[in-house]
């Protein structure tokens, strides 16, 4: 059903970049709540015939599954969203990636049904991507396209601080289940942050539903112009556009999983920090990075994305050493300097903006499909190998220092692709379709 159109009303762009930010936080959540879970408590769980190191290694890989479905996801979710709309994919992606999650929260352990108790997590982890990787593109394109022309890269920022909310709630679920006593969490407490997300499923279908489809989408179907394959375009026309989507995910995600994810199991592992010391910093950096997203893509905006970015990449480069060198000291004070570093500073630099300067590089009509694909590729290529290379580096050469070389090596290539990337694809100038009492449909129609 198409709700009663306002003459003339235009969609509050402020209204879509909240939404955009709750939803997708929810969606992250749940997306996060099982990498915090694969490095606290899945190694005995699912994977107990193993050695340490490499019970270590196999849940890492059990979280690259999801950057194995994310593209996929990010393809059919795309088709579609190119054809019938961007609103009814989020909302799909939210309720897919909500059931996933509470289902990893009802699953049997290794003890109970043996292999298939991997089996079944590996599974459910692909759901869990799938669904991400139509959630990435629409969430920015939706806030993009309803953005005014001069703060593109602010509203699309939105979804991205979306990340470090979502960080910090699944951190924090699980900052609170560790307090337990060890039987207690590896008997039933792991699985109360995965059964709480039957409650974000309710709250994100509200937020999804209550979401006015993107003005340019609607422009694009009222002129005929909706693209029947999107896909086949966005490889055929801007194989360019996409290769540069995906290598300008080097810089933020080396640094952020290497964060998010590899220090929650370097600290209590190798430095003997305790798991709550590593999760505190981690929720505080979190927390304040939500505000420095917006803020660096307000900069953005002012200065020229690509600039920006290209400044963004120096940054991390030039602080991989002093993230890695803060936490090798083992203090308190050390691993929060590190993780504020690391987060809402450097990680922030370069990803506040990124959503905006991906989603430009495809036209409207295959936005959806070329963003989310480039991404979640990107994804693929550049965030799943992080925790596994880095354990492999550590392992290897005994030193973190290594990891800073990887960190850097990361940020070079991203700034030198960024610096050659193709020049954004200009908003679609459309003249909205009047019906025929006058109504300003493109800008005001809303699907339910």
């Amino acid at each position: 059903m198409r709700s009663q159109p306002h003459a003339h009303k235009k969609p509050s762009a402020a209204k879509v970049a909240v939404a955009s930010f709750i939803g997708t936080t929810i969606e992250w959540y749940d997306y996060l709540v099982f990498g915090a879970a694969t490095v606290l408590v899945f190694n005995p769980l699912f994977f107990p015939a193993l050695d340490p190191l490499a019970g270590t290694l196999a849940g890492f890989a059990t979280l690259a599954v999801a950057f194995l479905a994310r593209p996929l996801g990010g393809l059919v979710f795309g088709h579609f969203g190119d054809r019938i709309g961007r609103k009814k994919m989020l909302v799909l992606s939210v309720v897919m990636m909500g059931a996933g999650t509470f289902a990893v929260g009802l699953l049997p352990t290794y003890e109970t049904i043996g292999t298939w108790a991997p089996v079944l997590l590996v599974v459910l982890r692909f759901v869990q991507g799938f669904a991400v990787g139509g959630e990435w593109g629409g969430a920015v394109v939706m806030s993009l396209e309803h953005a005014p022309a001069h703060r593109r890269a602010f509203y699309a920022s939105f979804p991205q601080a979306g990340v470090p909310a979502g960080t910090f709630l699944s951190s924090g679920a699980f900052f609170l289940v560790t307090l337990m006593p060890e039987e207690q969490l590896l008997s039933w407490g792991w699985r109360i942050p995965f059964l709480s997300s039957a409650l974000l499923i309710v709250v994100g279908l509200y937020i999804r539903l209550r979401v006015t489809e993107s003005p340019e989408f609607l422009a694009l179907r009222e002129r005929g112009d909706v693209v029947k394959l999107p896909a086949a375009e966005v490889f055929a026309s801007y194989k360019r556009a996409l290769v540069v989507g995906m290598l300008c995910m080097l810089a933020p995600n080396t640094i952020f999983y290497l964060a998010s994810t590899f220090f929650l199991s370097y600290g209590p592992v190798h430095l003997g920090l305790s798991r709550g010391l590593v999760l505190t910093a981690l929720l505080v950096a979190a927390a304040i990075q939500v505000v420095t997203l917006p803020l660096f893509a307000m900069i953005a905006d002012r200065t020229g994305t690509r600039n920006f970015l290209i400044a963004g990449c120096v940054g991390v480069a030039a602080g991989a050493f002093p993230v890695l060198l803060l936490f090798d000291t083992g203090t308190v004070a050390g691993v929060f300097a590190a993780y504020l570093l690391a987060l809402p500073v450097l990680h922030a630099l370069v990803y506040g903006a990124i959503s905006a300067f991906t989603a430009e590089l495809f036209p409207p009509r295959a936005r959806y499909t070329g963003s989310s694909v480039a991404y979640h590729l990107g994804g693929a290529v550049t965030a799943a190998p992080v925790p596994i290379v880095a354990t492999l580096l550590l392992t290897e050469f005994g030193s973190s220092s290594a990891i800073a070389v990887y960190v850097i090596l990361a940020a070079v290539v991203c700034g030198l692709v960024i610096a050659a990337a193709p020049g954004a694809r200009a908003q679609v100038e459309f003249q909205p379709a009047l019906s025929e009492d006058g109504v300003d449909r493109a800008a005001t129609a809303t699907s339910t």
